[in-house]
């Protein structure tokens, strides 16, 4: 009987299309077959574009003159990894009962492109149709199989996906290759990734590290003021009313109205309003704030990392266990904050189990009806591949505490969602006296309404903004100026991205963005995807273009040399933010009809080969060098390169030093006058700010001047006041503080305890849950990521926990090396591990996936 095979993106995909459908045997299966249907997944993709040294033997070396590499057909290659699951579709696809094919891979150009590469490797010829899912209910599941599509209604989405793929290949490629050329001139082999995503995103990171550089505090005074009425007493600050209508134009970003830049003029407001009276206007308004939307993936990690400073590769880990492991959550690789419009009903059906956790919050949904059709919530027009992440109403049980956090945070965003808006009391106040303006502002909650799911310190947190408790004033009162007290203050630098604010920044892309057809399309989709933008912040980490310091991610040197030697060979392009806006947006043309795929891969393979030129045109970065306006201590001119700065004579000073970027202006100083700063900005090695005089010595040596000042206060800044355990010292409470994890007897001014576990350990970032585990268990799971001082080489560890507090390392038992027993599958296994290991990490540095 001829049978229809329909094939999932994913496992849990398949199981759920298997239970709607019908008539298969009960559990889990990789096949599912009845009498008219196969069900089967791949498990994400299955097949990759393979590399250049795949197609051409002489692609194996990396060399300029064999650049630009533009395949004139890109060919297919198994992914290792699920080598297994392709041979099983393959065998589906091939037998000769199976006679259709439906396409039940996720709604979307990813999924389209699993599906399309799998049928291409297949090599089959068999009638198409598309399942098309907004929703994952079984009736949302029968009614897509009743109204398949075409495959030919799907072939620009097919060819916007192909497009987006070969394109990452060619620009990855040949632009990492070219780079990297460049790079290892000077002698060696650097390896220099770009990527249409990756290098963008990097981008961000060192324009606002420079940003933060090339910052010079401006000194400003402000005058506050207290005030008596009738009604009681208040504070107010003064403010320029003519530079507050200007901001609203948009003026220059360090003006404020509340800013005055001259000392005197603050000093001689407040004599001259001081012991003054004036009337007072009063406006009052009613604001009203509605929940937040529920949580995408990039909201969710943004949340985390801001509340308890995960990673976005930690929350990824986390929410992907539990959807997959405890399924409590949906699928957590998604990109929308809606619901379908058919949700209703499951919506409630999930409230009332959450009632067994949440019984005060859910109840009031469910009995003043809270759950109602609306836009802001059920909207099949903003849902794409998947919809928002929502608890599935399974009740998991034995999570950690980091999967504790992330499901309490998914529930209580969907709670709070049916919640009726916040309602609060504006209120601005303006006190006129000697015809200077004081404004006092105050925010006062009314009604709670959804933050009362976040509990009274949430809603009381939210209601204490300004004065909060402004009584109201009449018409015509007046107010004295009881006191008057000029402030001192200096502007701030803009703050070191986090990755809270770097997801922001990659998902809101298009505010770096000019023109506004491209700004649309990065609105779309940003920087990246939800399901990449954790693992393209990982890989910078691990190429060691960004660094982790606590909480904050700095530019590495690295990253700065990449931008030089962009900005020296003409390639600004690839770390443009506009390039990935124009790709996104003839993508979406492309998925319209109204723009090919001939077209926008001729205008790739252009720039491709632009990229190229411009690095062979560019020829060395050795030979790089900008005159100075500065001689080194023999007299002979400075030159800057991308590297340092130098002199004929052999004189050097490298344009780093301690992880700080060196001026031409602050070099030209200190050769002049053999000594600057104090400067800060620096790093140690252990990753800690520091600040120093530079000075030069007599061989031209740079070397640092400390002030008497200790950097103490830094290091016992605690910046999570949650407990991680108790100290095994003492038995006092372990805080986390910007460098450490430290006893709290070892914070106070006479400290009584030194224990202390720093947050970096041959440098592997050690995080709160692991020394939890390590306070709790006295033992780590097994860790990978250790560099070993000697060998400079990775290694796994576990962490245990010694007698007197000390911290040392544990290894995993190995196979002993005597020959092995017949059929021991141990050594067999152990014999084989070492070189497949080497061939994988082989493969990994060289894959044009990781580095496209």
């Amino acid at each position: 009987m001829p049978k229809t095979l329909i094939i999932a993106e994913k496992p849990s995909v398949a199981a759920d299309l298997a239970a709607a459908i019908g008539g298969f045997p009960h559990g889990r299966h990789e096949v599912y077959e009845n009498d008219r249907y196969l069900v089967s997944s791949a498990i994400g993709h299955l097949v990759e574009l393979c590399r250049p040294g795949d197609m051409d033997e002489k692609h194996k070396e990396w060399s300029l003159e064999h650049l630009p590499i533009l395949p004139s057909a890109f060919r297919l290659r198994p992914i290792a990894q699920t080598k297994q699951r392709l041979d099983l579709l393959l065998r589906l696809l091939r037998r000769s009962d199976v006679e259709r094919i439906i396409n039940a891979c996720d709604a979307g150009r990813e999924g389209e492109l699993i599906f399309r590469y799998l049928i291409d490797y297949a090599r089959v010829e068999k009638p198409v149709d598309r399942l098309w899912l907004q929703s994952m209910t079984p009736e949302a599941i029968r009614q897509a199989l009743s109204n398949l599509r075409p495959q030919a209604e799907m072939e620009p989405l097919a060819q916007a996906a192909l497009c987006r793929s070969e394109s990452d290949w060619l620009i990855g490629i040949n632009g990492t290759r070219a780079l990297t050329a460049l790079h290892s001139r000077p002698g060696g082999f650097a390896l220099t990734p770009v990527g249409r995503v990756q290098t963008p995103t990097l981008a961000i990171v060192v324009q606002r590290d420079r940003e933060i550089q090339d910052f010079r505090p401006r000194d400003y005074w402000e005058v506050h003021g207290t005030f008596q009425a009738a009604t009681g007493s208040y504070t107010g600050r003064w403010f320029d009313p003519a530079i507050a209508s200007a901001r609203k134009r948009a003026e220059a970003a360090e003006e404020r109205p509340e800013r005055i830049w001259e000392e005197a003029r603050a000093r001689a407001i407040r004599e001259k309003c001081l012991g003054k009276g004036g009337p007072v206007t009063e406006e009052r308004k009613a604001l009203l704030q509605a929940a937040p939307p529920l949580f995408d993936l990039t909201s969710l990690q943004r949340e985390a990392n801001g509340r308890f400073g995960f990673s976005a590769k930690r929350t990824l880990q986390v929410a992907q266990a539990l959807y997959e492991s405890h399924k409590a959550l949906t699928y957590p690789r998604t990109d929308s904050r809606h619901l379908p419009e058919d949700y209703p009903a499951t919506v409630r059906g999930v409230v009332e189990k959450l009632a067994q956790l949440w019984e005060g919050s859910a109840r009031a949904i469910l009995e003043n009806g809270w759950i109602q059709p609306n836009k802001r919530i059920f909207d099949n027009a903003k849902v794409s591949d998947h919809f928002a992440i929502i608890p599935t109403g399974t009740l998991p049980g034995g999570l950690d505490p980091a999967q504790r956090r992330i499901y309490d945070l998914v529930c209580k965003r969907f709670l709070a969602a049916f919640y009726p808006p916040a309602r609060f009391e504006a209120v601005t106040r303006i006190t006129a006296i000697e015809g200077e303006s004081f404004r006092t502002e105050g925010k006062i909650l009314r009604d709670p309404g959804w933050l009362s799911v976040y509990g009274r310190e949430a809603a009381a947190e939210a209601g204490g903004e300004g004065e909060a408790n402004l009584a109201p004033i009449p018409d015509g009162a007046t107010a004295r100026a009881e006191a008057m007290e000029v402030v001192g203050l200096s502007t701030k630098p803009p703050p070191h991205f986090t990755e809270a604010t770097l997801l922001s920044a990659m998902e809101n892309a298009g505010k770096l963005v000019e023109e506004e057809q491209l700004r649309e399309a990065m609105a779309k989709k940003g920087l990246g995807t939800p399901a990449t933008r954790a693992a393209i912040i990982e890989g910078l980490v691990q190429e060691e273009y960004l660094r982790r310091q606590a909480r904050e991610l700095l530019a590495t040197p690295k990253s700065f040399a990449l931008f030089e030697l962009l900005r020296a060979a003409g390639i600004p392009v690839l770390s443009s933010p506009e390039m990935t806006g124009d790709w996104e947006w003839k993508l979406q043309q492309i998925e319209r009809g109204t723009f090919t795929r001939p077209r926008f891969m001729e205008e790739i393979c252009r720039l491709t080969r632009q990229i190229v030129d411009d690095a062979r045109r560019f020829g060395s970065a050795d030979a790089y060098a900008k005159p100075m306006e500065a001689e080194g201590p023999d007299g002979s001119p400075l030159v800057e390169t991308l590297y340092d700065y130098r002199s004929s004579s052999g004189f050097r000073i490298p344009k780093f030093l301690a992880s700080r970027p060196i001026s031409r202006e602050e070099v030209a100083t200190l050769v002049r006058q053999g000594e600057i700063g104090p400067l800060s900005g620096f790093r140690s090695r252990s990753g800690q700010p520091f600040s120093a005089r530079l000075k030069l010595g007599p061989e031209g040596k740079v070397t640092f001047v400390f002030s008497q000042e200790s950097s103490e206060g830094e290091s016992r800044q605690i910046v999570n006041e949650e407990p991680l355990g108790s100290c095994p010292v003492d038995g006092g409470s372990i805080l986390e503080t910007a460098t450490a994890y430290t006893c709290e007897h070892a914070l106070k001014e006479a400290p009584s305890c030194s224990f202390r576990i720093g947050k970096q350990i041959l440098s592997r970032e050690i995080s709160r849950e692991e020394v939890a585990q390590l306070l709790r268990e006295r033992k780590t799971a097994l860790l990978p990521g250790f560099l070993s001082r000697k060998t400079k080489r990775r290694f796994s560890a576990f962490l245990e926990l010694k007698e007197g507090g000390k911290i040392g390392f544990a290894f995993e038992k190995r196979a002993p090396s005597s020959a092995p027993k017949a059929g021991s599958r141990g050594s067999a296994g152990g014999a084989k591990a070492a070189p497949a290991r080497a061939k994988k990490a082989a493969q990994k540095k060289s894959s044009p996936r990781a580095r496209g």
